[in-house]
């Protein structure tokens, strides 16, 4: 039997097989599924089409309002009611209303919803964010998620893999932000169409949790299915007091193949922002600087974690925000905004001039709290920065670390961080 990669072995035991190979189509048993209030509606209704009835598992769903919270339209408000009933009815436990969860990647992996060596199906397309725990996690759409909350299986076609290695020394101002913007840039769009992408290298043991969970999310952005970090002692450490049941740590075998092989010395990289209307389209901050921004974002479910708030307040401390630019910023969840508050790193962002919101997705898909009008220009940590994406088809989204955008505010332009973390410049 040939070596297998961690995303192979995962659908193999997904699959009760022993062995799979790229290109085959498995019929795999998942451990959970989530939805959310955005993808939900319609979700419910393919699942009544489809006969309705009970889900398969009602323990093994997970459902999360984050997209439109607190409702901002009657319609909104209105599929709210729809799915609470569903929830109610199905007798669906792990369900995080307004208030009580936040950004429903971040509540997955915060939670314990989400494990190594699980397979995660979730009804929007940065469900891959969870490989960062050594799960094989992705996107699905409605007809999908409609069949697997029925059934509990789904259909995969087992992807090639591409193997990313990540080497040198990593300097201070550099984010797993950085790294995921340079990768995206190299390997393109869609130059990992339903691949899955392996995050190695000796700059991965070093890299936080919340580093992780960036660049797995943003696999999608250069078409992967999945992004997969091997899991280790960070894994671990993370998962304390998180896991409520036990987990297999499975790492890809010796010898294991994949279809391209990418290997990147990180250690004179510049900080990395991506120019609109592609996540491809990125260049070192210092071909971008200058660029003045209507408003700055912080948060999603890329760049809204702890560890996010912690460098921008580190920047913004004693500074105020740009008179001619506004700054949002939001929590991932409620569990990051209670712990923001504790650390005094809300009142940092305040004294600075910013706007803190709710945990939510709404600048992040221009639906509310933070939407463009025709010709302004946001830098966000966000992970798309399509024609549209927050708002007006006339405005512009640069993609950046929280470090970056946190800069930016303050000056009002597209700025280096380093000028303000003491890195050369």
């Amino acid at each position: 039997m040939k070596p297998m990669n961690i995303a192979e072995k995962i659908l193999a035991r997904a699959s009760g097989r022993s062995y799979v190979e790229p290109g085959e189509i498995v019929d795999a048993v998942v451990d959970r599924v989530m939805f959310h209030d955005l993808t939900g509606p319609m979700t419910l209704k393919v699942f009544e089409e489809m006969g309705g009835g009970l889900v398969w598992d009602p323990d093994r769903v997970v459902v999360v309002f984050d997209h439109i919270v607190p409702a901002c339209s009657i319609t909104a408000a209105e599929n709210h009611v729809k799915l609470r009933r569903f929830v109610e009815n199905q007798g669906i436990k792990h369900f995080y209303d307004v208030g009580r969860g936040g950004i429903c990647h971040q509540v997955m992996v915060e939670k314990g919803h989400v494990l190594p060596g699980e397979l995660v199906i979730g009804a929007d397309s940065h469900t891959c964010m969870y490989g960062a725990l050594g799960a094989f996690a992705t996107g699905v759409g409605a007809t999908d998620m409609a069949a697997t909350l029925l059934t509990g299986r789904i259909w995969l076609r087992v992807p090639e893999t591409i193997i990313v290695k990540y080497t040198g020394r990593m300097p201070e101002y550099l984010s797993g932000k950085d790294l995921i913007l340079y990768t995206i840039s190299v390997i393109g769009a869609d130059g990992a169409n339903y691949k899955a992408v392996v995050y190695s290298g000796d700059v991965v043991s070093h890299l936080s949790m919340d580093d992780r969970l960036t660049m797995s999310n943003m696999a999608v952005e250069m078409g992967a299915k999945t992004g997969i970090f091997e899991p280790d002692d960070v894994t671990l450490t993370y998962l304390k007091g998180r896991a409520s049941s036990g987990f297999a740590l499975m790492r890809s075998d010796e010898g294991a193949s994949y279809s391209e092989e990418y290997e990147f010395d990180v250690s004179g990289m510049e900080p990395q922002v991506a120019c609109p209307y592609r996540v491809d389209n990125v260049k070192p901050v210092s071909e971008v600087e200058g660029i003045h921004v209507d408003q700055a974002f912080i948060g999603s479910c890329t760049n809204g974690r702890l560890s996010d708030l912690r460098i921008a307040a580190r920047i913004l401390k004693g500074r105020r925000v740009d008179k001619g630019t506004r700054l949002i910023v939001i929590p991932a969840s409620q569990d990051v905004y209670r712990e923001a508050l504790r650390e005094g790193l809300i009142d940092v962002l305040l004294e600075a001039g910013a706007m803190i919101c709710n945990p939510t997705c709404g600048p992040c898909i221009g639906v509310h709290l933070g939407v463009l009008a025709p010709g302004e220009v946001c830098i966000a940590s966000i992970n798309r920065n399509f024609i549209g994406r927050m708002g007006s088809r006339e405005s512009k989204v640069y993609l950046a670390s929280p470090a970056t955008v946190a800069a930016s505010s303050i000056e009002g332009k597209i700025t280096d961080p380093r000028r303000y973390l003491g890195g050369a410049v």
